[in-house]
């Protein structure tokens, strides 16, 4: 076994290749996809010598185990898990020697959701508008892996700079803390919104998956009963359906939509929502911080307290019209 492929032996509940996206491609409604923990697809990808951008393995939750047919380093991060190599115990968040035909598995998650697995040369599948990833959403990019399926990998850059031994990981929040930044159709809303999404009342949903952050929690209710006509939908967004609990979109997100759009996340605070399990607390926080006094304003025009803090008391409009409701 000389050629440089990987064989899946165990798929996970699901496992997809991911590299950093393709932007740039929303006027065609195609969203941008790749990593939702970018941050951890670059690590593993600087541990085992890969560019950046080098497509890697992105698990959900319990993991998988691949089969190289040629010896090739590896490095496993993201959300922390037992690695072994042929049922020995390996490194977690370092680089891991797999010799041909070896086994290589990622656990379950301890802790957080994603866990990623990055190979010298990168996973060298198609590449469809300029990116490896997988996008559930539109079908674009190689499938969700299965059992018995077989990924190309690239070929090593060469001799590279000496790579860590180890790379600082972050963990997986307790609590997830989202920066915001309301509109543009929090004025859609009562004044009670903004105060019920500090409350950190809300909670991941199980029916959470790559396209959005689903909630629980107190339902957001509507000031402005019309129809939305659809209109574009950036990373982060927080669209508010009919139920009235929030959606923050992440990579795989729809590029327009007829629901209210009452805020949006700092893309900063997207890498610890992708790792964010069931269950969890969610709490809502200002983008903005005061200087001074309890009279600055919001960016939206939502006042702020004198702790940074959204305050319910002020007014709304009606921008946006009518027309024919979203998707």
């Amino acid at each position: 076994m000389t050629d440089r492929a990987l064989a899946v032996v165990r798929a996970g509940a699901l496992t997809t290749v991911q590299d950093l996206g393709r932007p740039g491609h929303a006027h065609l409604g195609v969203p941008r996809s790749g990593a939702l923990d970018p941050s951890a697809a670059r690590l593993v990808n600087r541990l085992v010598g890969n560019a950046d951008g080098a497509a890697v393995l992105e698990t959900t939750l319990n993991g998988c185990a691949v089969r190289p047919r040629c010896a090739v380093t590896a490095a496993v991060g993201g959300a922390p898990c037992a690695v072994t190599v042929d049922g020995r115990p390996a490194a977690w968040g370092a680089p891991v020697r797999v010799p041909a035909g070896a086994v290589l598995e990622a656990g379950p998650a301890v802790s957080g959701l994603r866990s990623y697995l990055g190979f010298a040369g990168g996973i060298a599948v198609d590449a469809v508008l300029g990116s490896r990833s997988a996008d559930l959403l539109s079908g674009l990019g190689p499938p969700p892996l299965s059992e018995g399926s077989v990924l190309p990998l690239g070929t090593p850059r060469g001799p590279s700079p000496a790579q860590p031994d180890a790379a600082p990981w972050p963990g997986p929040p307790a609590e997830l803390v989202l920066r915001i930044r309301l509109g543009p159709r929090d004025d859609w809303f009562t004044p009670e919104a903004p105060a019920a999404l500090a409350s950190g009342a809300y909670r991941v949903s199980s029916a959470s998956n790559r396209i959005g952050l689903r909630l629980e929690g107190p339902p957001l209710r509507r000031a402005v009963t019309a129809e939305l006509p659809s209109e574009g939908l950036v990373l982060g967004a927080v669209q508010v359906p009919p139920d009235g609990r929030p959606v923050v979109f992440l990579a795989d997100h729809p590029t327009t939509g007829g629901y209210p759009v009452v805020a949006v996340v700092d893309e900063r605070d997207l890498p610890a929502a992708a790792q964010a399990r069931p269950g969890a607390p969610v709490r809502f926080v200002p983008a903005v911080r005061p200087s001074h006094s309890s009279g600055r304003r919001h960016s939206s025009g939502r006042r702020l307290d004198s702790r940074g803090r959204l305050d319910s008391r002020g007014g709304h409009g009606s921008r946006g019209g009518h027309g024919s409701g979203g998707p």
